[in-house]
Formats: C-alpha cells, sequence, structure tokens
C-alpha cells in the first residue's frame, strides 16, 4: 500500500503587503538564521496578545485607555502573566479592573499554555515515554520546561474518558471473541510487583477487530473471570460463539458459568509454543512439524489418531511433553468441525498480535509503571494508536462467517 503523504504547508501567494511585512522583520530584527526568525516570532506574538489583551479591556470597559469616562468601572494596573507558545516562553502584562469583571479571551484566565502542548504531551505518552523523557522533549522542542506532575496533570483529564470507554454499550451477539494478557511491572504503594493487562477483543457481525476491554488485574481465577465475562453481559453481550484464550487459570469455569452455549478454544500457537519450551533445540523442528500434524488434520478422528502418534513417538525423550494436549482435548477440538480457512481465523489469538506488539512497546519504553493507573492509560493510548488501522475486516470474514452461521443456526443475525 502507498505511503500516505504528510500534510504539508504551501505557502500562499506572495503579495506586496507580504513583501512589505518581511522586509520590515528583516530591518527590525537584524535576521541571520532560521533561529533568529524564531525569536522575532516569539516577540511579534508577545506583542500582537498585549495589543489584543488592550483592546479587549477597551471593549470591556467602552472607552480607550487615558479617556475619561463617568463609569464606576475603571483600569487598575496589569498583571504579568508567563505564557507558553510553540515558540517559546514570554511574558505579557494583563489589564486589570476595579471589578475584576474582565475575562479576556485571546488568552483566558488561568490559561498558561497556547501551544497545544496538551495534545503532544498525550501523544508522546501514547508512544509509551516516561514523564521525564517528556519533560526533556518539551523542552528541547519547545524551550520551556514542564513539571513531571503537569504532564501527569494532563494524562490524568483521560481518566473519565477511560471509564465512559470501558462501560460504553457492545453488540449483542460477537461471532469470536480472544482474550490475552500482557505483563507488566508496577508499581503500587512503593513494591513493584507483575500486573498482567488482559485484553479482550471482539470480532463483530460485520467481520470487524473492536477492543471490547482491557483489565490491569493481579491474581487469575474463576471468580476474576467471572467478573469480566458478567461485566461483558451488563453491557449488552447476550452471545458469544467462540471464545479464544491461552491457558488462563479459571477462564474455562467462567466461561461455563456465563455464557454456557460459549465454545472455548485454545490457542493452538501458545499450545505449540509451551509444548516446545522443554524440547531441546535438535528436536524442536521435528517436534513442531509432528504437532502440525494434529490440528491441522481432516477431522477430529484423525486428530485424536495422529496425537496418539506423536505422543508414542516422544514419550521416550520428552515424556510429559504431550500431557498438555490429552488433558486440554476438549478445548482443542472445536477447530475440527470447520474448514482450514475457517479455523485460521480463531484457533490462534495472533488477531491481536499486531495489538499485543503495540503493548510491548511500552514495556521498551518504561522498565517500571508508576502505579496501575499509568499502564491503564498508557494501554488506552495505544490501543487507540493501533486500531486507526483496522479499517477492514479480518482475512475470509465472508467465509468464517457463513460456516459460523450454519454450525450455530439462529444465533447470528441475517
Amino acid at each position: 500500500m502507498a505511503n500516505k503523504r504528510h500534510n504539508v504547508y504551501k505557502a500562499k501567494p506572495m503579495t506586496e503587503g507580504k513583501k512589505a511585512v518581511i522586509q520590515g522583520l528583516l530591518s527590525e530584527y537584524d535576521i541571520q538564521s532560521a533561529e533568529d526568525i524564531q525569536d522575532a516570532l516569539k516577540d511579534l506574538l508577545s506583542g500582537t496578545i498585549q495589543t489584543m489583551l488592550e483592546t479587549e479591556m477597551n471593549d470591556h470597559l467602552g472607552y480607550e485607555k487615558y479617556a475619561r469616562d463617568d463609569e464606576p468601572n475603571y483600569r487598575n494596573g496589569t498583571k504579568p502573566k508567563t505564557v507558553r507558545s510553540k515558540y517559546g516562553e514570554f511574558e505579557v502584562d494583563v489589564p486589570q479592573d476595579r471589578n475584576s469583571t474582565f475575562e479576556p479571551a485571546v488568552v483566558k484566565k488561568r490559561q498558561k499554555d497556547i501551544s497545544g502542548i496538551e495534545e503532544q504531551i498525550i501523544a508522546m505518552y501514547a508512544k509509551g515515554m516516561t514523564t521525564t523523557q517528556i519533560s526533556e522533549m518539551v523542552e528541547s522542542i519547545y524551550g520551556f520546561e514542564v513539571s513531571e506532575g503537569f504532564i501527569s496533570d494532563v494524562t490524568d483529564k483521560l481518566m473519565p474518558q477511560i471509564e465512559d470507554w470501558q462501560n460504553r454499550p457492545l453488540s449483542s451477539v460477537y461471532p469470536i471473541i480472544f482474550i490475552d494478557a500482557i505483563h507488566f511491572s508496577v508499581r503500587n504503594d512503593g513494591i513493584v510487583s507483575k500486573l498482567a493487562a488482559y485484553v479482550v477483543l471482539g470480532i463483530n457481525e460485520d467481520g470487524m477487530k473492536e477492543v471490547l476491554s482491557i483489565e490491569v488485574g493481579e491474581n487469575e481465577s474463576s471468580k476474576y473471570w467471572l467478573g469480566v465475562l458478567n461485566s461483558l453481559k451488563n453491557r449488552g453481550v447476550r452471545d458469544i460463539l467462540i471464545l479464544c484464550s491461552d491457558g488462563l487459570t479459571g477462564l474455562k469455569e467462567a466461561i461455563q458459568a456465563a455464557f454456557p452455549n460459549t465454545e472455548h478454544q485454545r490457542c493452538i500457537v501458545h499450545m505449540v509454543r509451551n509444548t516446545l519450551k522443554y524440547v531441546a533445540n535438535k528436536d524442536m523442528k521435528n517436534f513442531a512439524k509432528d504437532l502440525k500434524t494434529i490440528y491441522t488434520a481432516a477431522d477430529e478422528k484423525a486428530a485424536l489418531k495422529r496425537l496418539d502418534e506423536v505422543t508414542k513417538k516422544w514419550e521416550p525423550l520428552y515424556p510429559h511433553a504431550m500431557n498438555r494436549w490429552h488433558d486440554n482435548w476438549d478445548v482443542i477440538t472445536p477447530i475440527f468441525k470447520f474448514s482450514m480457512d475457517v479455523r485460521t481465523a480463531f484457533y490462534t489469538t495472533n488477531a491481536i498480535e499486531s495489538l499485543n506488539s503495540c503493548y510491548r512497546r511500552l514495556n521498551k519504553q518504561r522498565s517500571v509503571f508508576p502505579s496501575p493507573s499509568a499502564l491503564m492509560k498508557a494501554l488506552y493510548l495505544a490501543t487507540f494508536e493501533a486500531t486507526k488501522k483496522w479499517t477492514m475486516p479480518i482475512r475470509n470474514w465472508g467465509k468464517v462467517r457463513g460456516e459460523l452461521s450454519i454450525m450455530y443456526t439462529g444465533r447470528l443475525t441475517d
């Protein structure tokens, strides 16, 4: 796909008026470099805002400075104010009135920033940068300091937005849902521990990927997962056809309680990885090749036969390697009801691998998150960065939906 071109500003046609302004700038500021231009623009911006403040005060009082008037309200000096802009910091003198009723529009009361820096801070936070890194970056680019506390205050404004997102209504039916976990080091009450971010990704009836929820938690249990699944129900989900996950503790029991008609599919890729984890490098390629003959078998009967053959072949060298496959056979077998093209849509959590890669980049930027809420903010922003690219249904969705409709008659809308 061709790269999108960035919007590049193209200067408007040169007019005599613009030529005169530029010539005046060159003369007034003795401009010799691009840095001199920035300084000149900062001075002009400061002067323009100062003039606009004075004009606003004239309009507010109804007469110009130094003019006499019988109105009881009048000018009462000025108050210095430091303003941050994309050209750096500068000071303006904000006019005051005796009745303290003047409300400037160009730089509002308590507003100290006109640079759009808050949006930039959130964008940098979304890329996983720490508050220290953001502070250094802002000073490097804009020439003024912002404290780490200010950065935290800016990103804390996201919390109500995150809460609304976590509680938004969902579709009534999701043909496929994936649950996966990414682990992060988080400081909580002065203690650093590992927390998991559990990502719930749905494939809706149009085949579009949709992040339904992100939960930051510690201990997996059937009680924990029942709470997650009941939260989906409370937000409108009435039916899930297939739920694909790794071996998350207690999830199987929670699915049976919350969505008893949902088929639980173990992620085959995780099964293979967990099996090969204890296999010697010299045997890994051949072992993986044998495992593939199980999950690509034509049907469950053929797959079960291959399971026994692979177990018998490798048991002398790795006596416990295949135990996981036997123990979890009931949540491996749903894929055998479908054609090969359709199996690939849900026998692995690869559908969220691109999303997971965005989350893993957060780990590269930060060794430890300062709090669970800081982790949640970063995950939320990273989610929206990743989902901007989700503009098309998943591969083979027409065929997938067709087979799902036949298999689960009446549970998908026409």
